[in-house]
């Protein structure tokens, strides 16, 4: 009887350590704590651009009639209009709708942010001809640094951490809501910006929510350092507010009714809930 009771005890201790191996391994490592393989996400789950990785599913976007509503800016929202972007050579005003042209330059805001709400309505050219990569590449850069991907996926794989809705490099959108080549595509975000301590080190990663045609697609998703391609790139400390960024990638888009509020840093509450707040 007692060597009964000293086998399943031994059991159960090794089946709670076993456990417990798993769970720290599980959460060993994080935008806190990197992976030390840079050409895998900051947490180590997921290889950069494997395009093997399963494609998020098609969801119907909202109507316009609801979208509409998402369009509206609120009190304190600022106008982007051509006036508000610095060194605007090769971007055309047409109409209240801006498009790019053939230029190594992207578009940068005269006036600079930090933790904001951000609306932006793009278009695809109907009959591009490109596909993957190539077909209306672009990205909404919040503090000119962390992107959230532009690029016409409604009929068109590519890499999932670079499709439309996708945090780059980071995250594949949990939905593929777009509409069809040549409609308004509506982006919703709600970003968070980072904080540094007095050594330059990240204290809070800056994390944002984003709506793809009034369908949630990121919930309060951190970005695992600077936007860049690969390899992965850590954190580095810069000013409270920097300018919005749209970018500019070899290919015509168009852009309109693109509209920023800025947001104190905990008042950033989207439709989902509040960003910035997860456990480490």
């Amino acid at each position: 009887m007692k060597k009964t009771i000293i086998k399943t005890a031994c059991g159960l201790f090794l089946g709670w350590l076993a456990l417990a191996q798993t769970n720290f391994a599980e959460h060993e490592y994080s935008v806190f704590n990197p992976h030390p393989d840079n050409k895998l996400t900051a947490d180590g789950k997921r290889k950069l651009h494997n395009k093997d990785y399963p494609q998020p599913p098609r969801v119907e976007p909202k109507s316009d009639q609801e979208l509409r509503e998402w369009a509206r800016p609120p009190d304190g929202a600022v106008r982007l209009d051509f006036s508000k972007w610095k060194d605007t050579r090769q971007w055309v005003a047409e109409d209240d709708v801006i498009v790019s042209r053939p230029a190594p330059r992207d578009l940068e805001t005269v006036d600079e942010f930090g933790s904001c709400r951000v609306h932006v309505e793009w278009m695809a050219p109907a009959d591009s001809g490109r596909s993957g990569q190539n077909r209306a590449n672009s990205g909404v850069f919040l503090m000119s640094t962390y992107e959230v991907q532009i690029l016409d996926t409604y009929d068109n794989k590519t890499y999932p951490d670079g499709m439309a809705g996708a945090l780059y490099s980071v995250k594949p959108p949990d939905a593929n809501p777009l509409r069809p080549s040549g409609q308004w595509q509506y982006y919703d975000l709600w970003f968070k910006r980072p904080t540094f301590d007095n050594k330059g080190a990240m204290v809070t990663p800056a994390c944002v929510t984003v709506y793809i045609n009034g369908i949630l697609v990121q919930d309060n998703i951190p970005f695992d350092g600077e936007s860049v391609n690969i390899p992965r790139k850590p954190y580095k400390k810069h000013a409270d507010q920097l300018p919005f960024k749209l970018q500019y990638h070899n290919e015509q888009v168009s852009f309109r009714n693109v509209w920023i509020q800025s947001l104190d840093d905990d008042e950033v509450v989207s439709p989902a809930g509040r960003v910035g707040v997860f456990p480490k």
